[in-house]
């Protein structure tokens, strides 16, 4: 739907429009929404033939399109009616005009008209709706009939349209002037907003920032401009584009971004804010912040404006059930849950701006009105200006539907924020990834039995489960292999969209297994070899019975997904290098020309544009000289060498805790640079590329009897025990054994000020594996050192700079980092190590490193 407030005109299809409601959809998860899909055409394509052979005028697929006044909207509709026949009508030599419509159901016919009109009220006012347009383009005589046919056997039945059903359709334009008019509020309270800065005072290097946004933003829309009463006109927008926005942990990049997007609400340049982030501790950060920069204020009549936003967390987070099993008919809070929300109240979540939106506030409202409590998400949040959640909203195919089919929603009006925008690439693959275990088909495949389920459907898990156990690992798939793969995973998507089932007595884990034929379908579809391909995929064996559809590069499917919104930002303390960011994206392809790179003590913000998108590196003068950089050209910590140099790196950990514990003493309370900090300590953190590396040394310092207190990180779920994790070790322990990659190196922000020694043991290239080598062969062309770069030193790199970007958050804070392996010297890594690590001191022999950890 598309609609300009301004004007009060509306368009939208047919099928959308019998489609809209402010209420709860009765969807009820799993492939049930595919099957009339994927029947529908085969008996439209009969029933065509039967009327051709009774009607040989008659028309098909017939554009009806009109415009409908109501209420002072104008709403203009089109879609295509199946079939049109000329019928006999009162009075010789008149006709008139029969509208037919044809559905397939997979629910046994015949049946009382009063079930189906309960169980299919759109299908009845879709037709309504092309009888009400016909008769606005002056065509008399009208009737209309509904016919539904069962998908397995083609018995049809069919039903005569009311006058009843046309008066529906006004009653529909009713439920869509409240809803039109429930934006233009919005809009009107967008204009009014009122909100403070997110800082009191500003930081070296954000007194410009909003300014650099704006301009580095520039040149996407003309924004609004005044008609002849002054008010706003609509949007005019040009070519959309995405901003890569580079700044350290501890810039305040999310009050910078907020405070930016804000403003850009209020000035009509966009007419909703979604904000992705990759964590849940992200979106507590925003909604924070936000909170903070949007107390309640009140306009001349004393209503308050504060700003509409919704946290949307996971459908399974929302659900009060004891086990989370989303199928309409075995919930009773899905279970006809459309008929009972006009009398729930629950409305007031989108009436009422005030009303709290938490999840315990939703699942303590459905829980009331018998509702499920993600329907209430579902129906409030088109009235949101802001939404904050997760990656898979927008970029995930499972996910993306919550956002996307909202009443309304249009990406070319709406300004999208990706905070921790470095994850993304890897993100999105892991969302085009699946896997398939003999274990679990196996599973299914009894359960399947037990239950009776169609005999078709049987065979053809069973014989999955032959083929599944017959694997062996394997990098790749012998061409035979696969293409049997590929012919059974289309059979069996087809017959999960065909075949009636009971999934409340199948369960949650069985048809989770088993709708899951219809993802590989799609998967073995997008990642087709050629140049329209969504995603790069490959097939391969982990382990034996364990076939892998893996997403090597998702960058198509990304850029896709970018490149409808209006406004993007793409916001990480680690872009760099931002070439080979931008093409992971999907943004630009080969080379890029002109994406220039900070330099060392960057204090001016660093603003280039390229392939229609921009890059803006904050200023951060407080950083110049905070990080004082040695690399160790001792050892050598590649996977073949680092057995050799054990000792070395643990004497080299023994050293540096002297010399904190030296600095400690020396120094005292003046290394607490803000009063409202904890102090320093003289725990070293010593961060390795895994854990069973990490162990292996904890294991050699014990060997030479050292008295060090080590902490080796634990796996933990959340934060909040992580951080109570690293508090109480950095007062208790004297070295901090982190792995990098993990929340630990990438989430924890205790460290700033706290750790004044930090040693980076060897750069985190990923694994060699089957999927590192299928990337290493889809960048063929760019040259060997180019792909390497690519596949493993830029990923490995970039945990490295995440990690080491924590040690200093704030003004004042300094951190002796130690990278203890010689490949940091290389040309090739250290050019991709963050501008403030770049200049370092060269440790060749051990009294060099006792001289760079004497230097204050």
């Amino acid at each position: 739907m598309h609609f300009s407030l301004e004007n009060r005109t509306a368009s939208l299809s047919v099928g959308e429009f019998a489609g809209f409601s402010l209420g709860p959809s009765e969807s009820g998860g799993g492939p049930q929404g595919l099957w009339r899909a994927q029947l529908g055409q085969h008996w439209h394509n009969e029933l065509q033939r039967r009327t051709l052979a009774d009607s040989p005028k008659a028309r098909f697929e017939v554009v009806i399109d009109g415009r409908l006044i109501h209420r002072g909207w104008t709403f203009t509709l089109t879609g295509r009616i199946d079939q049109q026949i000329a019928v006999p009508s009162d009075g010789p030599g008149k006709e008139g005009l029969l509208l037919r419509e044809i559905k397939s159901v997979m629910r046994p016919l015949p049946a009382e008209e009063p079930e189906l009109r309960a169980e299919y009220p759109a299908y009845f006012l879709q037709l309504a709706a092309y009888v009400v347009l016909q008769r606005t383009l002056g065509a008399k005589a009208t009737r209309a009939e509904l016919v539904f046919v069962e998908a397995g056997s083609g018995l049809a039945q069919t039903i005569t349209l009311t006058p009843f059903d046309e008066a529906l359709v006004f009653h529909q334009l009713d439920a869509l002037v409240e809803f039109l008019n429930l934006r233009l509020r919005a809009a009107e309270r967008r204009r009014a907003l009122v909100f403070q800065p997110p800082f009191q005072h500003l930081r070296q290097g954000q007194e410009t920032i909003q300014a650099d946004l704006a301009a580095a933003l520039g040149g996407q829309a003309e924004g609004r401009k005044s008609n002849a009463e002054g008010q706003p006109s609509t949007l005019a927008l040009r070519r959309s584009t995405v901003l890569l926005f580079e700044a350290p942990t501890g810039y305040g990049k999310t009050g910078c971004v907020l405070e930016f997007a804000l403003g850009q609400l209020k000035a009509g340049r966009f007419a909703r804010l979604i904000w992705l982030t990759g964590k849940s501790t992200g979106q507590i950060q925003v909604m924070h912040t936000l909170q903070q920069m949007t107390p309640d204020t009140c306009n001349l009549l004393g209503y308050k404006l504060p700003l509409p936003v919704w946290q949307v967390r996971n459908k399974s987070e929302h659900c009060v059930n004891h086990t989370f099993h989303c199928v309409r008919d075995g919930c009773d809070y899905l279970l006809n849950c459309a008929e009972r929300w006009p009398g729930s109240g629950l409305s007031r979540f989108y009436l009422d701006d005030s009303q709290p939106r938490d999840l315990e506030t939703l699942r303590a409202a459905g829980l009331a009105a018998r509702i499920c409590p993600y329907e209430i998400t579902r129906a409030a949040l088109a009235f949101a200006d802001l939404w904050v959640g997760d990656f898979n909203y927008v970029f995930a195919p499972d996910n993306r539907g919550l956002f996307f089919d909202q009443p309304g929603f249009d990406p070319a009006e709406t300004l999208l924020v990706v905070d921790e925008a470095h994850n993304l690439p890897s993100r999105v693959a892991g969302a085009y990834s699946h896997r398939a275990s003999e274990s679990d088909a196996r599973l299914l495949l009894a359960e399947l039995d037990h239950l009776g389920a169609p005999s078709l459907l049987v065979l053809a898990v069973e014989e999955w489960t032959r083929l599944l156990a017959s694997l062996e690992p394997a990098e790749s798939l012998d061409p035979a292999v696969e293409a049997e793969i590929r012919d059974l995973v289309a059979r069996l998507a087809n017959l999960v969209t065909t075949q009636l089932l009971d999934y409340v007595a199948l369960g949650p884990a069985h048809c989770a297994t088993l709708w899951q034929f219809v993802a590989l379908q799609s998967w073995l579809e997008a990642a087709t070899v050629g140049a329209e391909s969504k995603i790069q995929g490959l097939l391969w064996v982990a382990r034996a019975g364990q076939l892998e559809f893996t997403c090597v590069d998702a960058s198509a499917a990304i850029g896709e997904n970018l490149r409808p919104f209006g406004g993007a930002i793409l916001m990480s303390a680690t872009l760099q290098p931002y070439a080979e960011f931008a093409e992971s994206c999907g943004l630009v392809h080969g080379a890029v020309a002109g994406l220039g790179e900070a330099g060392p003590g960057s204090t001016s913000p660093a603003i280039t544009s390229a392939g229609g998108c921009s890059t803006l590196h904050a200023p951060t003068p407080w950083r110049v000289g905070a990080y004082d950089v040695a690399v160790d050209l001792r050892v050598d910590t590649s996977f073949r060498q680092r057995a050799n140099h054990h000792a070395t790196t643990a004497a080299t950990i023994v050293a540096m805790h002297e010399a904190a514990s030296s600095l400690l003493s020396s120094l005292g309370p003046q290394l607490s640079t803000l009063s409202s900090q904890p102090p320093a300590t003289s725990c070293v953190a010593v961060f390795f590329p895994s854990y069973a590396y990490a162990e292996t040394v904890l294991k050699t310092l014990e060997d030479y009897g050292s008295v060090l207190r080590v902490a080796l990180q634990p796996k933990l779920p959340d934060l909040a025990a992580q951080s109570a994790w690293v508090e109480e070790h950095l007062a208790f322990s004297d070295v901090l054994f982190l792995v990098l990659g993990s929340s630990f190196a990438e989430g924890i922000d205790l460290l700033g000020g706290r750790v004044t020694h930090a040693m980076v043991v060897g750069p985190a290239l990923p694994e060699v594996n089957a999927v590192q080598k299928a990337r290493i062969a889809a960048l063929d062309g760019l040259g060997r050192e180019a792909a390497f770069r690519r596949v493993y030193q830029i990923p490995g790199l970039q945990k490295v700079n995440q990690a080491l970007g924590r040690l200093v958050r704030a003004p004042g804070q300094k951190a002796k980092v130690l990278l203890h392996c010689r490949r940091f010297a290389d040309p090739s890594y250290a050019s991709l190590l963050a501008s403030d690590y770049q200049m370092f001191a060269e440790i060749t022999v051990d009294s060099d490193l006792r001289e760079w950890l004497g230097h204050a």
